[in-house]
């Protein structure tokens, strides 16, 4: 009997542990009421156009982008290594990074499309939510802080040295500590650089119509990234800047913050 009861008390105990990890490595969300916005951005780059109207239902996303410590958890989990760090031959191309390695509150990077959709998958058995990458529409309205937006040219301001990390504040020596400058209307950090950061959307041209939860092009050989990183040029930190890798491509500059919906 004594037996029993010392079995079921450690079963207890690891099972308040390993929520404790889980709780720990869990995205804190930011709900976003839905609303219409104005998308994109017809003084832009050719793939910024048309402005279009833009829909969109409540949901919620990220409040910093996935840190490595996060990552690791999931990593640690389903036996899967972490990303490289930087190789010298890289170093050697990019003389003023200095070396880092992967801190815990760092925003976690070299990861491609597809390892931010795995990280997903995992999030979402292990909470029983549907966790997964922003629409670039979501992604976008979130940016400009949704229902609160002050339509700033960055994500919380006009002042982009306030809200990113960018090429002439990291002084390209390497990522910085998430949630570490000031947050935009909503209370999202760093949506303006620090990380590229990839959206659920294959890469295409926009449409000028009017869109309900738009969901992007049927196909494409690419996906969206958003935002800008440590490393780019404030030009790409702007709310409508947008690019599109190859799913499978990266590098260390390429990040994410994940997003449910209700």
């Amino acid at each position: 009997m004594i037996k029993s009861i010392l079995i079921v008390c450690i079963a207890f105990v690891n099972l308040n542990f390993q929520n404790r990890i889980l709780s720990q490595s869990l995205p804190e969300m930011v709900y976003v009421k839905g609303g219409s916005f104005k998308m994109g951005n017809n003084s832009g780059e050719s793939d910024e156009k048309p402005t279009h109207t833009v829909i969109l239902s409540d949901f919620y996303i990220a409040k910093y982008e996935v840190t490595v410590a996060q990552y690791k958890a999931y990593c640690n989990e389903v036996g899967r290594r972490l990303p490289n760090d930087p190789k010298p031959s890289w170093y050697e191309e990019h003389p003023n990074a200095s070396k880092w390695v992967w801190n815990n509150n760092y925003p976690i990077l070299n990861v491609s499309w597809n390892d931010a959709i795995e990280y997903c998958k995992w999030l979402s058995r292990k909470t029983g939510q549907n966790y997964t990458l922003p629409t670039e529409a979501q992604w976008e309205y979130a940016a400009r802080g949704g229902q609160y937006s002050k339509n700033y040219k960055y994500s919380g301001s006009n002042n982009i040295n306030k809200v990113a990390w960018y090429d002439e504040t990291t002084y390209e020596k390497g990522p910085q500590p998430v949630g570490s400058l000031k947050p935009n209307e909503l209370g999202i950090y760093d949506m303006s650089g620090n990380a590229w950061e990839w959206c659920k959307d294959f890469f295409g041209k926009y449409s000028s119509s009017t869109q309900t939860d738009p969901s992007g092009p049927s196909n494409s050989p690419f996906r969206v990234i958003r935002g800008g990183s440590w490393y780019y040029v404030a030009h790409l930190a702007r709310l409508t800047a947008r690019d599109g890798p190859y799913p499978h491509y990266t590098n260390y500059n390429y990040g994410f913050r994940v997003a449910r919906i209700p």
